[in-house]
Parts: C-alpha cells; structure tokens; sequence
C-alpha cells in the first residue's frame, strides 16, 4: 500500500505502474497526519487479515514545520512503515528525469523547468506523467542516488534538493519486470 500526500499527482503517478497488486491511496493529509493515517490503515488491514506485504507514505518536506517533518519519519519507522520523501516536493523526482540538481530550487521553479523539459504546460495532477517519463526512469534512480550521496550526513529536513523516491520506484519495478 501506498499512502501520498496528494490526493491525485503523487497517487496518478504511481498507478502508472499498473499493479493490481498495489493499492494507492491519495490524501490531501502531510507529513505526521499522513503517517498516522496509514497507521490506520495498516491496522484496518491487519484486522480485517488482508494486511499489506509493505506499506509506504510518500510525502514533501515542503514548507512545514521541522517537528511535523521529523516526527512523520520517526513515527513511520516506529511503525515499520517505509517512507519516500522529496524535499523540497514531489516534482524533484520529475526533474531529476531530465537532469541532475543539486541546488535548492522553489516549487515554482520547478514547474518552469518542467514546463521547458517536458515540451508542454505541466500540470499538477496530469494523468500520463508516469508513461511521459518511464523510458527515463534510470536516469532518475541515478540521478537520486547521487543527490543522496553528495550529503555527508543523512538530514531529510536540511538536504534540499533530496529525494528517496527512486527507493520506492526501484521496489515497484521489482514487480513490474
């Protein structure tokens, strides 16, 4: 199961991957309000003895508050619940597609930048973005990557731009191939 912040950029791209064996859930909840959500689920799940093999929140550091941002990470891991966060938003990962960054950028930024790389207006909740940028996919995990390396110490809250939304990915497409 998949638990995002977003209620439909996050969720549509991760249907992209076409697993019925996924179930993808979209919010409008952040950071610690998210977690304990999935929480929830998770135990609905258990109770009902369907429960979920992996259960991951996805979620931006955006521009909430430090505490909200760590709890949510410390409390996923108190309860076994995998996380994929971007900092500073989920269109990190879009960009790093195309390229790799390794400045902080603003959200608005963002959207310039993929407006100019995709070829069209991007939108926040686009239907296809997952099929628009798959053949790149390898390029991102890469790119991600070696965002995560060039920081000493591991700080999601203070590394911007960072991302570990290609663990995520790299999981799914376990299933997929």
């Amino acid at each position: 199961m998949i638990v995002c912040e977003g209620s439909k950029t996050e969720p549509r791209y991760f249907e992209g991957f076409r697993l019925t064996n996924v179930k993808v859930v979209g919010t409008g909840y952040n950071t610690d309000s998210l977690v304990q959500y999935a929480i929830q689920l998770k135990r609905d799940a258990q109770k009902e003895k369907e429960p979920f093999n992996q259960v991951w929140c996805v979620f931006d550091r955006d521009s909430f508050p430090v505490a909200n941002f760590n709890n949510a990470l410390t409390l996923a891991r108190q309860h076994s619940i995998n996380t994929a966060y971007s900092n500073e938003a989920f269109e990190l990962w879009y960009l790093l597609h195309f390229h790799y960054y390794e400045s902080a950028i603003s959200r608005d930024d963002y959207i310039t930048k993929l407006d100019g790389l995709l070829g069209f207006k991007y939108q926040k909740n686009c239907q296809t973005m997952f099929d628009e940028l798959v053949e790149k996919q390898d390029i991102a995990i890469r790119n991600a990557e070696r965002l995560l390396s060039q920081y000493p110490d591991i700080d999601p809250v203070n590394n911007n731009p960072s991302t570990t939304i290609h663990v995520l990915v790299k999981e799914l497409n376990k299933w997929v191939r």
